[in-house]
């Protein structure tokens, strides 16, 4: 037995190797490196310092200890921080899955295998970004949450206020869900019926009592950072924000308009299917958890993986026993050589990451010598200049321009609306914009503006002085 748990252990372990395939660097990853360096030098920030448009206004630094992180890491390993930090997070997060489903991984290899070879499927959101650690307290709160669920004598839920004051500090924007699915366990925990399939059983008093503490603990918790009160408040300001929500990719809703989504749509079938056809009676509780996590994962795309996580913990136990074929093991030892090696071959250099909408050395150069004080930059391109300390218009930090000129960097960039009186109000030095962008066509065509430096798609325009 020793031995096919090392086995699964290595087919882990190359799966969060290949998982590294899909890895990129996006540009929100240079701001945080930039927000990490600024904070160890001059302590955590609560107002920008990046931009010149809104320098000075309140910032909610809710990722703070990420980015301290983050560049603490920068700072020892270098360019392998970014892949340490990747590997390492997809690896203690499958660990956390397949410890806390221990006794039955072997009850069904076969849907073992394929069930964690489904965490393939959402690793494209595997970037240098501080949902990784959300995803591994996510695993760990739940494993907690249900296990109290499952043995009214479990104490790991008092771990849950901990949990909730690191998760505030690190990803502050995802720190509500503790004590979202403590509520979660206590409202579907509160019915006793059968309807068809679906059977609802009740709390015992001493399960509602931990999880009606831990709850309340929780929310205290939540509120335990440099902010205060305020994070409690900010993740739902964000899910109001109806601009970000329509304009950040990340954020988008998932539909079946777009072919990418529908990963999502047949992974939700393929749960349901395990529901449907499982011997078991459905769970009332695990099923309205189902329906809580689906729900995240339609409104946006960014909880495509609490879905995966979540329902790591429950579908299991939906699974029927099978026998052990003979050479399953070997199978899956096979299997993981295969995960490493396609990785390798792959020619995915540890050395070089891939980075999205990167300007490259010149670009930095031409713009700094010409000194830019009013810069109209776009969004993707903001997170580098942040690196390079160059004030910009915007960049990734999109909850903190959505109060102030989002909307107007929108227009402006499509030429939409008043675009013509935001150009001449905002009173632009220099505007770094791609060729396919709208306003690049309205700078081309007006005489004001000249175009001082292009590279590809990249085009860099001046203000002319009028004399």
């Amino acid at each position: 037995m020793k031995k096919n748990k090392i086995i699964f252990i290595f087919f882990l372990v190359s799966l969060a190797i290949f998982s590294l395939s899909f890895f990129r660097i996006d540009p929100d990853y240079l701001w945080h490196i930039k927000a990490g360096e600024y904070m160890l030098k001059n302590g955590v920030l609560r107002q920008d310092v990046f931009s010149w448009s809104v320098v000075g206004e309140y910032w909610m630094s809710h990722e703070w200890l990420f980015e301290v992180i983050i560049y603490g890491l920068k700072k020892i390993f270098g360019n392998l921080h970014l892949f340490i930090y990747c590997f390492s997070g997809s690896l203690i997060l499958l660990l956390s899955i397949y410890f806390g489903n221990k006794k039955d991984i072997t009850k069904n290899l076969m849907f073992s295998v394929l069930w964690f070879a489904c965490f393939l499927l959402v690793a494209f959101f595997m970037q240098g970004r501080p949902q990784i650690i959300s995803n591994i307290l996510l695993s760990i709160s739940f494993y907690f949450l249900y296990d109290l669920y499952k043995n009214e004598n479990s104490k790991k839920i008092y771990f849950l206020p901990l949990i909730s004051i690191l998760w505030a500090n690190v990803h502050g924007g995802s720190s509500n869900l503790p004590y979202l699915l403590c509520l979660i366990f206590l409202i579907a925990g509160s019915f006793k019926f059968k309807y068809t399939k679906i059977e609802a059983k009740r709390l015992s008093k001493k399960q509602v009592i931990k999880y009606l503490s831990v709850m309340l603990l929780c929310m205290i918790a939540v509120c335990i950072n440099i902010h205060g009160v305020k994070m409690f408040i900010y993740p739902y300001e964000n899910m109001l924000d109806t601009t970000m929500l329509t304009n950040i990719a990340e954020w988008r809703s998932t539909t079946l308009s777009e072919l990418t989504h529908y990963i999502y749509f047949v992974f939700l079938v393929f749960i349901l299917f395990i529901f449907i056809f499982s011997k078991k009676r459905i769970n009332f509780v695990d099923f309205v958890i189902f329906a809580f996590v689906a729900y995240l994962g339609l409104k946006s795309i960014r909880f495509w993986f609490y879905t995966y996580i979540i329902m790591s913990y429950i579908l299991f136990d939906y699974v029927s026993k099978r026998e052990e074929d003979k050479g399953s093991y070997e199978g899956i030892f096979i299997l993981s050589s295969m995960f490493i090696v396609l990785f390798i071959l792959g020619n995915h250099s540890i050395l070089k990451p891939k980075y999205e909408f990167l300007l490259n050395k010149n670009d930095i150069e031409v713009i700094e010598n010409n000194k830019p004080i009013r810069l109209f930059n776009l969004y993707n391109f903001g997170g580098d200049l942040v690196y390079h300390s160059i004030p910009v218009f915007i960049d990734g930090r999109a909850d903190l321009y959505g109060k102030y000129n989002f909307l107007d960097y929108l227009n402006i960039s499509d030429t939409k609306s008043n675009y013509k009186d935001l150009i001449e109000s905002y009173d632009f030095d220099y505007l770094l914009v791609l060729k396919y962008y709208p306003i690049n066509e309205y700078l081309e065509n007006n005489e004001l503006y000249e175009l001082i430096y292009t590279r590809d798609d990249i085009c860099y325009y001046k203000k002319r002085t009028t004399q």
